[in-house]
């Protein structure tokens, strides 16, 4: 029986029960029930599958639940939500891809609900302008919103997410995944601005997979697991490790992985590495099966750095050598033949193609290894994806599905073995965790120890400390472009990099 705790007889703003939903046979959520309460900060926790995003899609009425559900809002009853309904009523969701226009202003981004109507009509942009501002003055947030949206970072579009919410006269706002791309600072600043929102009377219901958020932001935590309600729990008393038991079932055992490697061949030296604006005058060398890790703020260079050793940009200075050989890439395709491989911090729109099948985005970048007489060779193909999907345990349903229909960790996986498959000596992991549920993330770090133990040199890129803390060998902290100090796992601990890194 799925554990609850009581609301103090505060009567909840939002009151769902005997929720059913079912797809292709398989039972999609199995008679859950779940409440928000006027003003609270509410987490929804569970694994990639586990029935969240389900659960919010009959919320807002773009899924109707079977029959026998009850859904009580606001003080009235339903049998099921329509989108109509929902957005009249206050309801909003912030997903995780934003759902905004890059080439439009922020303020036609904001606020381009208030010309919609059933009839044509002139579109007042001096209206739009002062709903916009009003939106972001709410949220103590200044921006040109006469500017394109694609101008700004994504927590800035982020921020312009929120405000288009308010401006439906927001009651409860979905926030799905809000933090997976934003840096410690940003992050820092989107719970400043959800607290705001629940102090004017706004209920707020965070998904998301940083655990340590979701301790600091909530009052009340939901875990769902393979559709069911585990229970509903209070954040105080609360910890990590308990909610992650809660959510999978398992109990994870984190401890350092950092090992001595000095005596490894040297695989990647790079001295003196330079590009004006974004780094300048880094130095380090990664060894056969060592895991370097490197964290840092915004702005950092991290990513940066990882592009022009594979030769997406061009350092200005310092000099890369791999396998102790000097190279000088001169695009990715170059790093590509030599033994480099990226995986980028971007899964949906750069790590993979979402419409295209599992197969082919797992062996685009090896076309190479699978032609015959000049052709490709389906057959080789289909060897080579199913080695990989093999090796990396990735669930698939049938190789010519879309990947889009994978979970976020089982993507991440193909995404990897993409890269394997190209057989690299050196292996950039760029956020590798970026939307991936807790227990997923585990089974990618046991493949990056895995790959590590069979010879492979891995830079692993993470602003979260503890990733890098408990997985690489040693940490590279950069700030502002530059080195800003080394640690060693085996002896610091894990709050002196975090000390460092979020000062």
């Amino acid at each position: 029986m799925a554990e609850t705790m009581s609301t103090g007889g505060v009567k909840p703003l939002l009151s769902l029960h005997n929720i059913n939903m079912t797809f292709g046979g398989i039972k999609a959520l199995k008679d859950v029930s779940f409440e928000v309460l006027p003003g609270e900060i509410h987490c929804l926790a569970g694994e990639n599958g586990s029935g969240k995003s389900t659960l919010i899609k009959i919320i807002t009425g773009v899924y109707r639940p079977e029959a026998g559900a009850v859904i009580e809002y606001d003080g009235q009853t339903f049998s099921h939500m329509s989108p109509v309904t929902a957005q009249a009523g206050g309801i909003q969701v912030i997903w995780q891809d934003l759902a905004l226009f890059p080439e439009m202003t922020v303020a036609e981004n904001i606020a381009f609900h208030t010309v919609i109507g059933r009839w044509p009509r002139l579109v007042d942009y001096r209206h739009m302008r002062r709903t916009a501002l009003k939106a972001l003055q709410r949220l103590g947030v200044a921006l040109d919103v006469d500017l394109p949206l694609k101008d700004y970072s994504i927590a800035q579009r982020q921020i312009v997410a929120i405000a288009r919410a308010l401006v439906g006269e927001a009651k409860l706002v979905f926030m799905d995944e809000p933090t997976a791309s934003l840096t410690q600072s940003e992050t820092d600043h989107l719970i400043d601005i959800a607290r705001s929102l629940s102090v004017s009377g706004v209920a707020v219901v965070f998904v998301s997979h940083r655990l340590a958020e979701v301790l600091e932001i909530s009052s009340r935590i939901t875990v769902l697991r393979d559709g069911a309600l585990v229970g509903v729990y209070p954040v105080e008393g609360m910890t990590q490790s308990r909610i992650t038991e809660l959510m999978t079932g398992k109990t994870f055992n984190q401890q350092v992985r950092a090992k001595p490697v000095g005596d490894e061949p040297i695989v990647l030296e790079v001295k003196g590495l330079s590009r004006p604006g974004q780094f300048e005058d880094i130095s380090f060398a990664v060894r056969r099966g060592e895991t370097l890790g490197i964290t840092g703020l915004l702005g950092a260079g991290r990513t940066e750095l990882a592009l022009s050793i594979f030769g997406m940009l061009k350092p200005r200075s310092g000099r890369v050598w791999l396998n102790g050989r000097p190279v000088r890439f001169s695009s990715n395709r170059k790093a590509i033949e030599a033994g480099v491989a990226y995986l980028s911090e971007d899964r949906l729109s750069l790590g993979l193609i979402q419409p295209q099948s599992i197969a082919d985005n797992l062996a685009i970048a090896s076309l190479d290894r699978i032609k015959s007489g000049g052709l490709l060779s389906d057959e080789r193909k289909r060897r080579l994806v199913d080695r990989w999907i093999a090796d990396l345990g990735v669930k698939i349903g049938r190789q010519s599905d879309a990947v889009s229909t994978l979970s976020g960790g089982n993507q991440q996986r193909i995404a990897i073995a993409k890269w394997l498959a190209t057989d690299p000596k050196l292996l950039i992991l760029d956020a590798p965790t970026v939307g991936v549920d807790v227990g997923a993330r585990a089974g990618i770090f046991e493949i990056v120890a895995k790959l590590a133990e069979c010879g492979l040199a891995i830079i692993l890129i993470s602003d979260e400390v503890p990733e890098v803390y408990f997985n690489a060998d040693r940490v590279l902290h950069m700030a502002q472009g530059k080195m800003a100090g080394w640690f060693d796992p085996r002896t610091c601990s894990l709050g002196q990099i975090e000390a460092a890194v979020y000062g």
